[in-house]
């Protein structure tokens, strides 16, 4: 049965439940007095009234990616312009503009998979500056001019530009199929410059205050979808931004929508809301699940070929530097090198202020803070590494790195790059479930010994114990089949590593030492 619909404002033929049915029904009324109609579908424009901030929360399985989605499908059919980040066209009198973002690449990809047009937080901020040549080949993509001839470039090459366009509305990716790499058509990165109308913010849990003032300085309208059972971040003393907003600007989704074969990760991941369960009681309701359903696995020990693509969700630091040193053990990679194939997680860029515009263009192309990467070979200068970013439209670079694999004591870390300044990589083997936030695979492996280990500690965050807050990241990240393990050990990989199952042309990305003015 459809779900109950005020004044149809809510789309057909979609089940709603009557929180969405709520929510949906006050973003409407939020982006009403914005001048965006849902219900006639029709834009005015913009007023100039106070930036106003909105949240709708819940969690996992609440249905937020789907409201998102109705949400995102209504706005761009009232005639609002979605602002991918990608190239903006023509600025059209009168354009009413909806940006949908995420914190991170992984995270937008998420929301890509869905069909939502998402983007990154940085990728906002900080809008592309394309070479006149292939601008012509966006305009044309666009629909904003017609088909260029360019040289060296065939009309089968465009043809397989517009193709990819066609189904993933990306212009970097579109000219990636044409064979082009992203150092061809984009010549820098600048702060954006013009305000836009309406942000749609995914895992919201994960922003700071700082992130969420640059977004208000873009923004008169920001509705922010996030789950208050994540763990907040690291500063932010267990609130999350959404927590300071008052009672009436928060849309709480409380019910669970299930597809019609019950979850069982969704229903460990709720089981946790109980407070008579503790960590025992859990673990024999994960034992009873994997029993029953063949996507919840009860593991006697790591399985080192998943951790090549999938890491394993560690909550203390010592265990992640342990099973990356097994890991590598496992794989026989040398104490002074890296193999291809080995996981990374980008750890930040080391640059100096000189360097800021060479900072954007590795932050805009999807190399953050957070960022999961495949570690592809040597670059041509010393101190390069090629690399293959998840979730980026342009996955494949070569960038100046300094990789860090950590030691279990006191000793300094092992540096098989050391470029003088660049990114920086810790090993992603293994990482901490704080770190996991905002991603998700087809299958995660969550070592349990340390959840026990933060059940055994006693600590509270934001009124729940910090075992249950690490447990419900970590089993939310896998999207087909969670494997809780229980024992410290690690199997032995049944294949090398490889990077057949990455694609893409390498993109040269290169530091080159700026003179300062005299």
């Amino acid at each position: 049965m459809v779900a109950p619909m005020s004044e149809h404002s809510t789309p057909q033929n979609i089940v709603f439940s009557d929180d969405q049915t709520d929510a949906y029904d006050r973003v409407a009324e939020v982006l009403e007095k914005a001048g965006v109609d849902l219900i006639e579908g029709t834009t005015m424009p913009q007023s100039m009234s106070k930036p106003t901030v909105q949240a709708v929360i819940g969690k996992a399985g609440s249905g937020k990616t789907l409201l998102l989605s109705e949400l995102y499908k209504a706005i761009a059919e009232a005639g609002v312009e979605v602002i991918s980040g990608d190239y903006e066209g023509r600025k059209k009198q009168d354009r009413r503009t909806l940006a949908i973002l995420a914190p991170t690449n992984k995270a937008a990809s998420v929301l890509r998979n869905h069909g939502v047009p998402a983007t990154t937080i940085h990728r906002i901020l900080y809008t592309p500056m394309y070479d006149p040549e292939y601008e012509r080949i966006a305009e044309w993509l666009a629909g904003e001019g017609e088909k260029p001839e360019i040289e060296g470039l065939t009309e089968v090459a465009l043809d397989r530009a517009f193709a990819f366009y066609q189904t993933n509305k990306s212009i970097p990716g579109a000219l990636a199929a044409a064979g082009l790499r992203g150092s061809d058509f984009i010549t820098g990165w600048k702060r954006r410059e013009d305000p836009l109308d309406i942000g749609f913010v995914d895992e919201s849990s994960m922003l700071d205050e700082k992130q969420l003032n640059d977004l208000k300085e873009i923004f008169s309208t920001l509705v922010l979808f996030g789950d208050p059972a994540q763990l907040a971040p690291v500063g932010q003393s267990g609130e999350m931004v959404f927590d300071q907003l008052p009672e009436g600007r928060k849309m709480i989704l409380s019910r669970v929508h299930r597809q019609a074969n019950d979850n069982p990760i969704l229903d460990l991941a709720h089981a946790l809301g109980d407070d008579s369960i503790g960590f025992e009681a859990f673990e024999r309701l994960v034992a009873e699940a994997a029993a029953k359903d063949e996507r919840v696995v009860l593991g006697q020990r790591v399985e080192s070929d998943l951790m090549a693509r999938s890491p394993v969700l560690v909550w203390r630091n010592n265990t992640r530097i342990r099973l990356i040193h097994a890991f590598r053990a496992a794989f026989g990679a040398p104490e002074d090198e890296l193999l291809a194939g080995e996981p990374l997680i980008c750890d930040g860029i080391e640059l100096p202020m000189k360097h800021r515009k060479k900072r954007v263009d590795l932050e805009a192309r999807g190399l953050i803070k957070g960022a999961q990467v495949v570690y592809l070979g040597p670059g041509r200068k010393p101190g390069f590494s090629r690399i293959h970013i998840f979730g980026a439209d342009d996955p494949q670079i070569s960038a100046a790195s300094i990789v860090k694999i950590e030691s279990t004591n006191d000793e300094e870390p092992f540096i098989p790059f050391a470029a003088r300044m660049g990114a920086t990589f810790l090993h992603g083997a293994a990482v901490t479930i704080h770190k996991a936030q905002g991603a998700q695979w087809d299958t995660v492996q969550v070592f349990a010994p340390d959840l026990y280990a933060a059940s055994r500690a006693g600590r509270i965050e934001a009124g729940q114990p910090l075992w249950k807050r690490l447990a419900y990241v970590a089993i939310t990240r896998a999207s087909d089949r969670l494997i809780w393990v229980t024992r410290n050990r690690l199997s032995r990989p049944t294949t090398p590593l490889t990077v057949a199952d990455l694609s893409g042309v390498t993109a040269p990305l290169t530091l080159q030492t700026e003179t300062e003015e005299t």
